[in-house]
Formats: C-alpha cells, structure tokens, sequence
C-alpha cells in the first residue's frame, strides 16, 4: 500500500475511545452523545469509535459536536448495511465534515447474519462496490483477524481494527500490514485494582463473545487451549485481552501494544453495567489522566 495511509495516522491520534452507547440511534440520547463527544475530544482522545453495527448516520452528531474528532464505526457489518448505502453515508459526512469520519467494516459472524457466507469473497466484493462508488482506500479501515483479512487490510484499505485481540496477535498484524497501513486494536479497560473483582467483570462481559467462532478460532491460533475459552475464560486469557488494576499496570499493559507495533488504540472502558447505552464519562477522565 502506499502513503496514503499517513494522513489517517495522524488523525485518528494515540488513543480514541471504543463504545456502544455512542451510537445510540434514539433521538432522545443525541444531546448526551454529543456532550460526551464535545467532552472526549477535550481530553485529547483522537477518535470515538462506534461500538456494534453502526453507520455512517451515528457519527453525525459526534461530527456535528466537536472540531477535530475523528469518527469511525467500528464496526458496520456489510451483511447489515448494503456498499452504496454506505457509500452515501459516507459522501454525505465526507461533505459535512471533509476528512473526519473513517468506515470500519467487516464481516462480523454467522451466528448474527444469516445471510453469512463466503465471508472473504464478501467482503472483497464489498470493497469492490466502495471502490466503484469512489469511497477511497485511504478513509476505510478492516476489523481484521486472520493473515487473509489482515493482507486484504494492507492492500485495499488504510488498514485494520482488530477487536478482541493480544499483543501476541498485534505484533503478528503487524508484520503483515507492513510499517504503512494504520494498526489500531480495541483493548478493553477495568479500572478496578482489585485482582478477583476486576477479572470477574471482565469475564462476565467476555462471555458472550466467547460464543463466536471467529474470536476463540483466532485464540486458539494464538496458542490458547479450548480450556481458556471456557467460562467466560481463563485467567490467562483475561490478561492478555484486558487492561485492568491500577493506573501503573494499565498504563504498562498499553505500552505493550504499543511496542507491539500499535499506531492507536481504541480502548474499550467495562464497567459490568448491563446497559448498552451506557456513557462511562467518569472513567473516561480517568483513563486520559492515566495516559497522560
């Protein structure tokens, strides 16, 4: 891929916030997403990332609300949204607020499109579409996991947004992408110092995704045992898919996706709340303090 990927580098900053309640399609929540997206980019987030199968329609009123956010969708299932659906959202946004959003895409999982197959073969006829109705490369990133999708990132988009993975796998991402292509993982967050509560939170949250093949496939390629998927998951594995404990430990846990080759981390807060509009606007200060 060549430098056109730079530029998405630059915007996207350091750190960008992962969350579901910031794509909220409920008119009533559009004052409170847009405070907390006014509030994100105060403390020095670079992008707001919205959680679950959004689109191009959810980022307006985080675009509409701040100067300089960028805004991705991370991610938008192209079984869920048609290409030229997609492409007009994003031409409509790209004229509103030229350079600020970012469409992640990918193929999510059978067990929530039954129209799945042939995923790869989909999405390249996907980016086929995007490509036809002139939404370009450099402004559409993959939520990629094995070496196919990831090479597919490096060469018809700006790069990947891997979720629920290692730093074992983002050095491994890295080495497939190349230096180029933007490398930007979700990392969940538990602020809470306390070993047993802190994992027991995030195990309740990552049991449900435990239940998709293509997250524990991708475990098991990393040398993870059908025993550490089990339960809402092992020790071993909260560890390596978690950032959790004091700020020290967190901000470590950080720096090692970072020196495993990280350009951006789209940190994902897990409080254990159950309420999928949850805005965690409390620990979202604390996390930009911690990061410095």
């Amino acid at each position: 891929m060549s430098d056109t990927a730079a530029p998405l580098k630059e915007t996207v900053g350091r750190y960008g916030v992962w969350s579901v309640g910031l794509r909220s399609e409920d008119p009533a929540r559009r004052g409170a997403i847009a405070e907390a997206a006014a509030e994100l980019e105060e403390l020095g987030y670079g992008t707001a990332w919205l959680g679950g199968s959004s689109a191009p329609a959810n980022a307006r009123p985080l675009l509409d609300a701040t100067s300089a956010l960028t805004v991705g969708t991370s991610i938008q299932s192209i079984w869920q949204h048609d290409a030229p659906a997609s492409a007009a959202g994003f031409a409509e946004l790209e004229a509103a607020h030229p350079g600020r959003f970012v469409l992640g895409i990918g193929v999510s999982h059978a067990k929530l499109a039954e129209q799945y197959r042939r995923p790869y073969s989909a999405l390249v006829a996907y980016l086929d579409e995007l490509d036809a109705a002139e939404v370009p490369a450099e402004r559409r990133v993959l939520a990629a996991l094995g070496p196919r999708t990831l090479e597919l990132s490096r060469d018809r988009a700006a790069g990947a947004i891997p979720y629920l993975v290692t730093a074992e796998h983002t050095a491994k991402a890295r080495e497939i992408l190349g230096e180029g292509p933007l490398l930007a993982p979700e990392l969940k967050v538990v602020l809470d110092e306390d070993p047993e509560r802190a994992r027991a939170t995030a195990r309740d949250y990552l049991a449900m995704y435990l239940q998709l093949p293509n997250y524990t496939n991708n475990f098991l390629r990393l040398g993870f045992t059908e025993d550490d998927v089990r339960d809402g998951g092992s020790d071993r594995l909260i560890d390596a898919v978690y950032a959790w404990g004091d700020d020290s430990r967190i901000r470590a846990r950080v720096e090692e996706f970072q020196a495993a080759g990280a350009d951006h981390l789209a940190l994902q807060i897990v409080t254990g709340t159950t309420d999928p509009d949850d805005l965690p606007r409390q620990e979202w200060r604390r996390l930009a303090a911690l990061l410095g």
